[in-house]
């Protein structure tokens, strides 16, 4: 009974799960391995599962599977001094390519993101979470989280950008 519950619940999020992983160990098999354990982790935790939003709850377990995997580091908090100082009035890196027709750039780029910013790119911009589901999701201030995105749209335009110019040059 509780299988059947548990394949209702959770594997509709599987998708998900693939997506996230994907982008946080960087290649396919990988993000398998991550998605496998941390469905079996679900499975065996969901009894704990209270109810609420089952996407966030895997991706959570997502995350947490990953970077136990990866062993990564997580980035360094910026102080409230430090938010001030995040300038975001460019176009956003989805709009510049959106017009360019060249989604597999913006791929490239993200893939070349550090983590911590590939994570809140993700949630945000493929995913569609709030800034308070991903500071729950990250165990962040939502600060932090506000501040991860704007450094990392920062770093994909720039990235975009050289890229396109480097495609110039080459013409």
């Amino acid at each position: 009974m509780e299988t059947d519950l548990f394949e209702q619940t959770i594997l509709p999020h599987l998708d998900a799960a693939y997506n996230l992983a994907r982008w946080l160990a960087g290649n396919e098999h990988d993000a398998r391995d991550i998605v496998q354990e941390a469905a079996l982790r679900a499975f065996k935790f969901f009894g704990g599962f209270r109810g609420g939003d089952a996407r966030a709850w895997l991706l959570a377990i997502v995350r947490n599977t990953a970077f136990t995997k990866m062993r990564a580091q997580p980035a360094q908090d910026l102080g409230p001094d430090d938010l001030d100082k995040i300038e975001d009035t460019a176009p956003q890196p989805a709009q510049v390519l959106e017009r360019a027709g060249n989604i597999e750039a913006m791929r490239a780029a993200i893939a070349k993101l550090p983590v911590e910013f590939r994570e809140v790119i993700v949630f945000r911009e493929m995913e569609n979470f709030s800034y308070k589901e991903i500071a729950e999701l990250v165990n962040a201030p939502i600060g932090t989280v506000m501040s991860r995105l704007a450094r990392a749209r920062a770093q994909l335009r720039e990235i975009i950008l050289a890229d396109a110019n480097l495609r110039e040059t080459r013409s």
